[in-house]
């Protein structure tokens, strides 16, 4: 007997984004180790964090195709983006990749809607909502960037924000959450 409660469309886009988040795991675990290998630490850390918040969504959408009958499959990974010239760069590419994913769980969500696979739909919202958090997270990290200086930022300014995120928590407040006594 069949179990398999999702098309071959919604599988197959289940299983090219679990492929994406662990390709997002590398390009954040490449980008730790370039951090790390040019003496931000804490830097390097809040990356290595990250990998692992990425190759976690990637088992959250394994395990949600297998729970609906399906069968993921585990592609060969793309290399990781080369290392970047700048902690602008790195930042940037942060948040460019998070802007990329956004646009793929969307996409998930529209072929969900089309196909009124509510459950599809219904799962994905824990990832629209995740993406906010993410694009957040990349956001303030350009900003804290660009009050230290940038790329002509002192050392002394560069050694603070490396401390300063070596200690950061892995998400951000989000605009939804927030209340006049709590804004």
């Amino acid at each position: 007997m069949n179990t398999n409660r999702l098309s071959p469309a919604v599988e197959k886009a289940l299983s090219d984004q679990m492929n994406k988040e662990i390709h997002a795991a590398h390009t954040f675990l490449s980008y730790g180790i370039w951090a790390d290998d040019k003496g931000y630490q804490g830097i390097a850390n809040f990356l290595y964090r990250h990998a692992q918040e990425e190759r976690n969504h990637s088992i959250k959408f394994m395990e949600y195709v297998l729970n609906r009958g399906g069968k993921p499959k585990v592609d060969a990974i793309p290399a990781p983006p080369s290392d970047p010239e700048s902690l602008t760069a790195c930042f940037d590419g942060i948040f460019n990749h998070e802007v990329d994913n956004t646009t793929s769980i969307y996409k998930i969500v529209d072929l969900a809607l089309q196909e009124k696979d509510w459950a599809t739909w219904n799962f994905m919202q824990w990832f629209v909502q995740e993406q906010i958090e993410e694009e957040t997270l990349a956001q303030n990290l350009i900003d804290k960037l660009k009050i230290a200086g940038g790329d002509r930022a002192t050392d002394e300014s560069l050694f603070t924000l490396d401390k300063t995120l070596e200690k950061t928590p892995d998400d951000a407040p989000l605009a939804q959450n927030a209340t006049g006594a709590n804004p």
